[in-house]
């Protein structure tokens, strides 16, 4: 096993923090930018578990959490648009 990438996966989630404080209170687009900013540390995190385990599947995981991730922000941002 790899112990940076594992430390540098714990990182991430740590910095996921204040991203999820910003999305709850924020006005809505800048919870929208924290939520893809989080969507794409959550991405960056399981290609560090990947890498730190060495285990394919988590690889996986990783590449089908960056397309949902992405297609989600298109989404929502079609929906923001069309709030009052």
């Amino acid at each position: 096993m790899k112990q940076e990438y594992l430390i540098g996966a714990a990182a991430l989630l740590i910095g996921i923090v204040p991203l999820a404080w910003v999305s709850m209170r924020a006005r809505p687009i800048d919870g929208l930018v924290a939520v893809e900013l989080g969507g794409a540390m959550t991405t960056l995190t399981l290609v560090c578990v990947a890498v730190g385990t060495q285990s394919s599947a988590m690889t996986g995981v990783a590449l089908i959490t960056a397309v949902l991730s992405w297609v989600s922000g298109l989404l929502c941002t079609r929906f923001l648009d069309r709030s009052p």
